[in-house]
C-alpha cells in the first residue's frame, strides 16, 4: 500500500528548493544530459525512489533515451548497451549511492581517468550527490509523481529537471 504523501514538494522551503534546481543546472554546464538521466536512474533503483524513477524515466525518453536502455540499467555491468565511459560513471554512482558500503574505492575513482577529464569528476561526483539528495527528499516526504503534472519537456532543449 502506498503510504499518502507526508509533505507537498511545493511546500518545501523554496530558497532551499531553488538551489537544489540551480546546482541541477550547474552540474550540466559539466556533464551531458544522457549521461546525468543514467546516473540519476541508476541511483534512484539503487535508493528505490519510485518518484525519481518515474519522473527520469519520462524525461530520459522525451529527450531521446531508448526504452532498452533504461529497462537494461539494473544489469548495466552485463549489457552490451552501455559504453565503457557509461560504465564507469555508472560504477562511480554506485559506489558514491552505497558509500557505507563501499567507501567510494580507489578501483572505481581510478576506472573513471581514461574517460573523464579531472575537471569532469569532481561534477560526476556532484551528479551522484545530486540524485542521492533529491531521492532521500522524495522517498521521506512520500512524494507522488503524476505524469500528467509534471512540466512538458522539449525533444530540442535540454533543461535540467528536478528530483
Amino acid at each position: 500500500m502506498v503510504e499518502a504523501p507526508r509533505m507537498a514538494l511545493k511546500d518545501l522551503p523554496q530558497d532551499y528548493y531553488r538551489h537544489l534546481l540551480q546546482m541541477e543546472g550547474l552540474i550540466l554546464q559539466h556533464l551531458d544530459l544522457d549521461l546525468y538521466h543514467l546516473i540519476k536512474l541508476r541511483a534512484s533503483q539503487i535508493n528505490g525512489c519510485a518518484y525519481c524513477l518515474a519522473m527520469h524515466t519520462d524525461e530520459a525518453l522525451k529527450h531521446g533515451e531508448t526504452p532498452e536502455r533504461i529497462v537494461c540499467l539494473d544489469a548495466w555491468e552485463e549489457s552490451p548497451l552501455y559504453s565503457d565511459r557509461e560504465r564507469a560513471a555508472l560504477a562511480w554512482t554506485e559506489e558514491v549511492t552505497l558509500i557505507a558500503d563501499s567507501g567510494a574505492s580507489k578501483e572505481a575513482f581510478e576506472a573513471l581517468k581514461p574517460h573523464f577529464t579531472d575537471d569532469q569528476i569532481p561534477w560526476l561526483t556532484f551528479a551522484a550527490i545530486q540524485i542521492n539528495s533529491w531521492n532521500r527528499i522524495a522517498i521521506s516526504t512520500r512524494a507522488q509523481y503524476h505524469r500528467a503534472a509534471a512540466p512538458a519537456a522539449s525533444t530540442t532543449e535540454k533543461t535540467p529537471e528536478p528530483a
